[in-house]
């Protein structure tokens, strides 16, 4: 089984990724470092879920100590987050229908998907807090949780 890491440039709706075989905190890190060599005078913003290699706290000491911050969405969320409708069509672009004889190839055919992805690749709008039904009804739910939780 193969790991991909990404993340989405959202000023030009780019895709960063790495492939590992493992999933685990040092291999988040290490994206992330690669993240800040990027983007080495930017504050790093980056949407992320509960999955624990990005709540350890060493990444978490790294992240504070280099302008790196995580946003944590809600438990059960994940729809919230951009990223997860590029793995989507990665899944479907990439590897539907398809039998990879190696890890190899796997790796390759992904590659290629996501090249042409960002030479195509726009900049990510509407994405501001009300700009679709989707955004307005996700912060009337955390609003009402707000208030439900007093």
């Amino acid at each position: 089984m193969r790991h991909m890491i990404a993340a989405l440039d959202l000023a030009t709706g780019k895709l960063h990724y790495r492939i590992r075989d493992r999933k685990r905190w040092r291999e988040f890190l290490s994206f992330l470092k690669t993240l800040r060599r990027r983007w080495p005078d930017q504050r790093l913003y980056l949407i992320v879920d509960n999955f624990s290699p990005h709540k350890h706290p060493e990444v978490r000491t790294w992240c504070a100590a280099h302008q790196v911050e995580l946003v944590f969405l809600p438990t059960y969320a994940s729809w919230l987050n951009w990223i997860e409708a590029e793995f989507a069509a990665v899944r479907y672009f990439a590897l539907n229908g398809t039998d990879h004889h190696s890890h190899a190839e796997q790796d390759a055919a992904i590659g290629d998907y996501i090249r042409w992805r960002n030479q195509r690749a726009r900049p990510k709008t509407g994405f501001t807090r009300g700009t679709s039904r989707l955004s307005r009804r996700f912060h009337e739910q955390a609003r009402r949780r707000r208030f439900d939780s007093r």
